[in-house]
């Protein structure tokens, strides 16, 4: 196969394996909802383990995150070059924000995010992983601690990689689900009185 129709090839595949709506179809088969149309009405895994059941909610977490690294993972081994594994995870994380079988309906990708960085950049994981159980201790906000998280890839990029690429790829990558979470957090901004009041939950249930 030469270059240009590997790379052809990377990027649809990146684009229909990061397409998969498992989330939904877990809403549609086990509970007959729509997941978009309940909760916080987000097709992502936060939304499942609330509206469907903490086991779906795992796989939908399981599977959202290989959809990232198994789209970087097909670009590597059409020995694409490195810009098309990042521009294979981009695709794929917004095909799971836009996918066609869904009418281009469909989450905010934060999952599949953590699975291309996951493939890009594997000792950034048990650092995220420590930052985000830190972050959730602290506030019991799950999205938030999640989210907040994020900002280590960056830094994971500049200490142990010592890449410019991995330094500047994560933000460009994080954009897609930050711009996709302007409208939620528009929600908490009015729904509450104070920073802390946004922040910071009662409870893991608490969903304000």
């Amino acid at each position: 196969m030469n270059e240009t129709l590997s790379i052809v090839a990377a990027l649809i595949a990146a684009y229909l394996v990061g397409s998969i709506p498992l989330a939904y179809l877990m809403g549609r088969w086990l509970k007959g909802i729509d997941i978009r149309q309940v909760g916080t009405k987000n097709m992502g895994t936060m939304n499942t383990f609330y509206e469907v059941g903490f086991w779906p909610g795992m796989l939908v977490l399981t599977v959202d995150i290989s959809k990232g690294a198994a789209a970087v993972a097909v670009a590597r081994v059409l020995e694409t070059p490195q810009i098309i594994e990042f521009l294979a995870g981009m695709v794929a994380v917004m095909g799971h924000v836009l996918p066609v079988w869904l009418k281009f309906k469909g989450g905010k990708g934060g999952a599949t995010c953590i699975g291309v960085l996951a493939f890009l950049m594997p000792w950034g994981i048990p650092i995220y992983a420590a930052t985000f159980g830190l972050i959730l201790l602290i506030t019991r906000f799950p999205t938030f601690s999640y989210s907040a998280a994020f900002i280590i890839f960056p830094i994971i990029g500049w200490v142990i990689y010592h890449s410019t690429a991995f330094i500047i790829y994560p933000m460009a990558l994080l954009m897609i689900p930050g711009l996709q979470y302007i409208m939620r957090v528009k929600q908490i901004g009015e729904r509450s009185t104070s920073f802390k009041d946004a922040v910071f939950r009662k409870s893991l249930r608490d969903r304000r």
